[in-house]
């Protein structure tokens, strides 16, 4: 993760180049920028996305399980290398009850002969070939296009797999998942542990009987935007791409620039049907694990209801230089009456961690009760 991630990238450069099935599990951190931080965004993970590995993102323990599995049968069959990843600290580091994936499960979903197929491609003595050659440029540009039907192939292949893993597990997965009303106007677009926090939002608001909904990004890369149109309620008239990252001097974040190329595209090659052409909006939220509660997600909600809602915005923070923050009420909360919960405050060293993380399992493990856990250090924390 963060700057040594960064040192593989010569090297994703290469595996996927050559086609190589690989699996990297990443748990996403900063990039030290105007100062070091150890703590989780987007950033690290954003760098390799023009490496032609394909990024898969999970937004919990349970994904974070489920998608190294599924990632390992996609790579396989399409011969593109993988990037799985999910938030540094926020869900790498998150005490919960989790369903495990047992050895039956796993070789259900790995097809034997695709391995042998994996080993035969190995460099060998008994299977001599050649690679990693020099081209001119009389040959380079037409051998650079020919992995486009690999990649073309690969969002198919990754929800062919999910529907697999789906009769095999019983975890419903898709590469762009919806979640909220049917005839949703207001739509939140993101990946990783942000995702959960919006959909506890957007089922809360839809009681309150608010036309909201969320879109979960489960492929990044490659990028299907038959899927991803396919996923959207046509009523929409608002979508905010939120970035959990931050690329100075672009037109926009990663995310927030691709949905509105596909939705472009959707509509001039006549594959989206909307009521009317949606406005986009990008912001930017949880640099470096700032919270992002429930809170941000209605404000970002109520942003979305003006006629000329802000773009390039930044949610859970006062920015009082370049006034880019949008504002929201902190006191909004969604969380019942019933829900236990408790911080601790400890010392380094002083055992309270491993305390609570004892008895978290405890309580996890002997009862039905849900539980979760989450542990913050600051840099003084020995």
């Amino acid at each position: 993760a963060s700057q040594g991630l960064l040192l593989m990238i010569p090297n994703m450069y290469k595996i996927a180049g050559e086609l190589t099935s690989t699996v990297f599990n990443v748990a996403a951190r900063s990039v030290a920028c105007q100062a070091l931080s150890i703590f989780g965004e987007h950033s690290d993970v954003m760098a390799t996305r023009s490496t032609g590995f394909a990024l898969l993102a999970s937004n919990s323990i349970q994904e974070a399980m489920d998608f190294p599995l599924i990632a390992q049968a996609a790579s396989l069959e399409s011969r593109v290398p993988f990037l799985h990843f999910f938030d540094g600290f926020r869900t790498s580091h998150e005490i919960s009850k989790v369903e495990l994936l047992t050895p039956e499960d796993m070789r259900s979903l790995i097809d034997d002969d695709l391995v042998r197929a994996h080993r035969k491609r190995a460099l060998s003595p008994d299977n001599p070939f050649i690679r990693g050659t020099a081209q001119n440029p009389d040959v380079y540009f037409q051998a650079r296009e020919t992995v486009n039907p690999y990649y073309l192939d690969c969002p198919d292949i990754v929800q062919k797999v999910m529907e697999k893993f789906e009769k095999v597990v019983g975890r419903k997965y898709e590469l762009f998942q919806y979640f909220g009303a049917p005839d949703a106007e207001r739509i939140i677009i993101l990946m990783c542990s942000g995702a959960e926090t919006a959909q506890e939002t957007v089922e809360y608001l839809m009681k309150k009987g608010e036309k909201v909904g969320l879109i979960k990004v489960r492929l990044y890369r490659p990028f299907s935007i038959k899927h991803f149109i396919n996923s959207l309620p046509k009523t929409v008239n608002t979508i905010a791409a939120l970035d959990r990252t931050k690329e100075p001097g672009s037109i926009g974040e990663p995310l927030y620039t691709d949905i509105v190329t596909a939705i472009q595209e959707g509509i001039s090659e006549g594959i989206a049907s909307f009521k009317k052409t949606p406005k986009i909006t990008g912001g930017r939220y949880g640099l470096s694990s700032k919270e992002f509660t429930p809170a941000m997600v209605k404000g970002v909600f109520e942003e979305m209801k003006k006629e000329v809602p802000k773009n390039h915005f930044t949610i859970g923070i006062n920015d009082d230089v370049t006034h880019s923050s949008i504002s929201y009420g902190p006191d909004f909360s969604i969380e019942p009456a019933s829900r236990t919960r408790a911080v601790f405050y400890g010392l380094g060293s002083d055992g309270t961690v491993g305390a609570n993380k004892n008895s978290i399992k405890i309580i996890g493990e002997e009862t039905d009760n849900y539980v979760q856990g989450h542990f913050v250090y600051d840099s003084r924390k020995t």
